[in-house]
């Protein structure tokens, strides 16, 4: 009998087990990061994972409750004395009797990923659509019929100058007894001039928000206070929808699975999100009833989950959006637990496949001010990518997958401590030496031993990934058209034979940390989709060079730009004119929480953009198998040959070999069966 197969998410690693092992021995062979401070005795509760349950099949599996052990005395004794969720389980005490799929949970890990979506603000006025009002509510008299909402009605605009004021429920319940606490002197909270969202007695005069970035892979968030836009807390989990698939089309195939799959994720991501509320409130010391806006921004798939609407329209042409246009809503109808009369903002979404998180990269880079002519590629498991000026925007969303955030490569993990993320490679000797993250040191540094003892060496990351195939590119070990050159394996022992194919040693360890033939496929095919998708733009735009490029997102935003230009990554340019411009999404969000005025302005520029379909655009297969080369086939690199030696095009990288042409034929079959 075959052994059970098992997957573990959110690192995808999997591996073959025997009945009755448990889950935490099967996740610590295959270097799974899963938590346990009792060494599996059932007592600490530090080793929790949730089982998938139901179909996979591009894991190749099936998930049941039944492919678990019942519960044993130890993990009931803990269920009972400290508590457990009833879908959670201890991998210490439970074992192995069949197929998996495994969640590990961010509190399970002891290396907990580094959300690196940092901000970097542009200059815009602050103008919340919420503000604070104090009044003094004129007593009620029995000579005076009116009811005290309509008496805090004339108050404000007596004090304040509203006019035409509504009042929610919640306010109204507990309008009297905030009059009788605070002495008939209370603070309102006002929504966009007309709508009293909430009351407090006497004078209360902390106001915030949060806005909200819901990316593929990560969820990241920032609290800030309305009243001077002060960014007070920052944080980011793990998307827990990534168990139903680590790329959007995954989810979409899932939820036309499963009846009961967009319901699921919508839950899954509504309870992130109230957590990540939570956790940014405790972080900047703030009573949760005191957020009173939100800003939410997503791909149009993220946006549709979010809202309880059915994604499946999108898996297939026309890509057909339930709504283009902005949405405001209660936060209660997302079930967060913030202020009653909370109300969330999520910015439009441009097409079927460029959404709310699109329009925020936009709101916060400007190009549609900008004279030059400006690039912007948001990187992450779906690339988004802008290119326009003042007069003219045009938009595409490319399906990259995950290669570039650790999965699907061999070794690949998400940036965590202890993940290597900078490399090099010597052109003589071709020895590596790296960077992990959590440590300043290279490797062949003194002292980088001692650093990384307590870090470890785990994997490697996206931008770790580009570079080290960038290097071996630019070292010879990897040809022009992407082939690990065997014949360098008497010349050095970090090249070694792996069935049919070679590999490169990066890191001889625990775990060994190997670049295979699969691992540069891997990123060939990500990194192609995403050049094609840049080279469709600026065919529609009809020019041949860029002025500017940005690079967006977490991934985006660590990766070297001149490593990234070697690669193929994204077209050549000045690199001088090149730069980060950090998680934009989640910048453009912020602006929109803090900003009135930028939600207006967002709203009419987004119905500007023109929209060009990758998926129906004969042209981006022909740029895509011309963009499977390093850095590219035919694309002269005038710029980057300028700053860096590369090496010369060989023949196969031109076409001219056959079986070059046949394998990039394949390369893109294979593509299309991982896209839309």
């Amino acid at each position: 009998m075959q052994d059970a197969l098992v997957v573990f998410t959110p690192s995808g690693r999997r591996g073959r087990f025997a009945e009755g092992t448990t889950v935490l021995d099967a996740a610590r062979s295959l270097g799974v990061d899963i938590d346990s401070v009792c060494g599996g005795r059932g007592i600490c509760g530090r080793c929790q994972v949730s089982p998938g349950i139901g179909a996979f099949p591009k894991l190749g599996l099936t998930s049941a409750i039944e492919h678990l052990s019942v519960p044993g005395s130890l993990e009931t004794a803990y269920r009972t004395e400290h508590g457990l969720a009833a879908d959670r389980r201890l991998s210490c005490t439970a074992a192995i009797c069949g197929d998996l799929l495994v969640d590990v949970p961010p509190e399970s890990q002891v290396h907990r990923q580094v959300v690196r979506k940092s901000l970097e603000l542009r200059e815009f006025v602050v103008d919340p659509v919420v503000r604070l009002h104090f009044v003094e509510v004129v007593r009620p008299e029995l000579a005076s019929p009116n009811g005290d909402l309509a008496r805090l009605f004339e108050a404000l605009e007596r004090e304040w100058a509203l006019t035409g004021l509504e009042a929610d429920l919640g306010v109204i319940r507990a309008l009297q007894p905030a009059l009788a606490a605070g002495d008939y002197r209370v603070t309102v909270a006002v929504h966009d001039g007309r709508y009293v969202t909430a009351i407090w007695p006497g004078l209360h005069d902390h106001a915030y928000g949060v806005a909200i970035d819901v990316g593929s892979t990560t969820i990241a968030g920032h609290l800030a206070d309305l009243s001077d836009g002060s960014v007070l807390a920052s944080n980011g989990l793990m998307n827990p929808q990534i168990r139903f698939g680590e790329d959007l089309m995954s989810r979409v195939s899932y939820v036309m699975m499963h009846p009961e799959g967009a319901e699921e994720m919508t839950r899954a991501v509504r309870k992130a999100l109230d957590s990540l509320i939570a956790g940014l409130a405790m972080r900047a010391g703030i009573k949760r009833a005191d957020i009173l806006e939100l800003a939410i921004v997503g791909n149009p798939i993220m946006h549709h989950l979010l809202l309880g609407i059915d994604p499946t329209p999108l898996g297939g042409a026309p890509f057909a959006l339930a709504t283009d246009r902005a949405v405001r809503l209660p936060a209660a109808e997302l079930g967060l637990r913030v202020n009653p009369g909370a109300r969330v903002y999520i910015l439009p979404c441009i097409a079927g496949h460029v959404g709310a998180d699109t329009a925020a990269v936009i709101l916060a880079e400007t190009p549609y001010q900008s004279e030059q002519l400006v690039l912007i590629v948001d990187v992450g498991t779906n690339a988004e990518l802008v290119l326009g000026n003042r007069d003219r925007l045009l938009a595409a969303s490319s399906p990259t997958g995950p290669a570039f955030e650790g999965a699907q490569i061999s070794s690949g993990q998400r940036a965590a401590p202890g993940a290597i993320e900078r490399v090099r490679i010597d052109r003589t000797t071709l020895e590596p030496r790296f960077k992990v993250i959590g440590s300043d040191l290279w490797s062949d540094e003194p002292g980088f031993d001692a650093a990384a003892a307590g870090l470890g060496v785990t994997g490697i990351c996206g931008s770790g990934i580009v570079e080290v195939i960038a290097e071996l590119f630019l070292a010879g070990v990897i040809t022009a058209d992407g082939i690990v050159d065997g014949g360098l394996a008497e010349r050095t022992p970090r090249v070694i034979a792996d069935g049919r194919t070679f590999s490169y040693v990066l890191h001889e360890g625990q775990p060994r940390i190997v670049i295979t033939q699969g691992d540069v496929r891997a990123i060939q095919l990500a990194k192609a989709a995403l050049y094609a998708g840049a080279q469709l733009l600026m065919d529609h735009a009809g020019v041949a060079t860029v002025d500017e490029i940005r690079l967006a997102g977490a991934f985006g935003s660590q990766i070297d730009l001149t490593h990234a230009m070697v690669l193929g990554l994204i077209p050549d340019c000045d690199l001088g004119h090149a730069r980060s411009a950090g998680n934009a999404a989640g910048t453009g969000a912020l602006i929109a929480l803090l900003s009135g005025a930028a939600r207006v302005e967002i709203e009419g520029v987004v119905r500007t953009v023109e929209k060009i379909e990758t998926a129906i655009e004969p042209r981006f297969q022909e740029h895509f198998v011309d963009a499977m080369a390093f850095p590219h086939r035919t694309a002269p690199m005038p710029n980057l040959a300028s700053v860096i030696d590369l090496p010369a095009r060989p023949d196969a990288a031109s076409g001219a070999d056959p079986r070059a042409a046949q394998r990039r034929r394949r390369a893109l079959v294979a593509a299309g069966q991982e896209d839309r």
